[in-house]
């Protein structure tokens, strides 16, 4: 099957907060380590297939009723 032309990038789900809960994925964008480093060698397909993964793992997320992904990232402040 023919890849669809995208006129526009897929964004990353990076949202700053980088840091990994106990089954290895990111607490801000739901990644797994693989996905986080190798994401500007996919392709728009493959980045596809990844925000699909992270939508499925943040549904699961809330179903379970656990609030793992906090709105605002844990790094100290620099000022």
């Amino acid at each position: 099957m023919a890849e669809q032309l995208e006129f526009f990038p897929v964004p990353s789900p990076c949202r700053g907060i980088c840091q990994s809960d106990d089954r290895g994925y990111c607490r801000g964008c739901l990644r797994s380590r693989d996905e986080r480093f190798h994401w500007m060698q996919f392709s728009d397909a493959q980045k596809r297939e990844v925000l699909r993964l992270c939508h499925q793992r943040f549904l699961r997320l809330r179903r379970s009723g656990k609030t793992e992904a906090p709105d605002l990232p844990e790094q100290p402040s620099l000022f």
